[in-house]
């Protein structure tokens, strides 16, 4: 068994979504959530087949993001995957929706932070054993980090 980390290209001002699905209509039902959720969101959606012709099977709004998506798909090189990448647009705003697309089995990460992709392979192909998203903690908040969390999330709208 081959065991290899795989580093993600994140497009500046880009958030990747990474999960595993199991149908081939998967990029349609995920542009859809994108599209009807955050209008405004440049994107591109890439999903790697696991039987039949097992091709990449791409959508979004976006061919810069599309052809990135592809790249990191490519590399990752397993299975029933997709990659999505958002700009003007963060996950927290269709990670629901995403998560309920009747074919998504799971999501690894959600994320704008450097991450590689733990893959493993075998004579029947490959697949992720999990995602390293971003870095180590450096230590605990205090209360001026605290404050600043509190104000940052005012700031962005996320809390009044």
């Amino acid at each position: 068994m081959d065991i290899t980390a795989v580093k993600l290209e994140i497009p500046e001002g880009c958030n990747v979504i990474l999960g595993q699905t199991h149908f081939i209509k998967t990029a349609e039902d995920l542009y859809e959530i994108i599209a009807t959720t955050v209008p405004q969101a440049q994107f591109g959606i890439a999903f790697n087949e696991a039987s039949g012709p097992c091709l990449i099977r791409t959508e979004g709004n976006d061919s810069g993001l599309i052809d990135v998506c592809v790249k990191n798909l490519l590399a990752v090189a397993a299975g029933h995957v997709f990659c999505i990448l958002l700009k003007n647009a963060f996950p927290i705003n269709i990670l629901n929706q995403v998560k309920n697309c009747a074919e998504v089995c799971r999501i690894f990460c959600a994320t704008a932070n450097p991450v590689e992709v733990i893959t493993a392979g075998s004579s029947e192909g490959k697949g992720i054993l999990g995602v390293i998203d971003g870095f180590s903690p450096r230590g605990v908040e205090n209360a001026e980090d605290k404050a600043h969390r509190h104000e940052f999330l005012r700031k962005i709208g996320h809390k009044l």
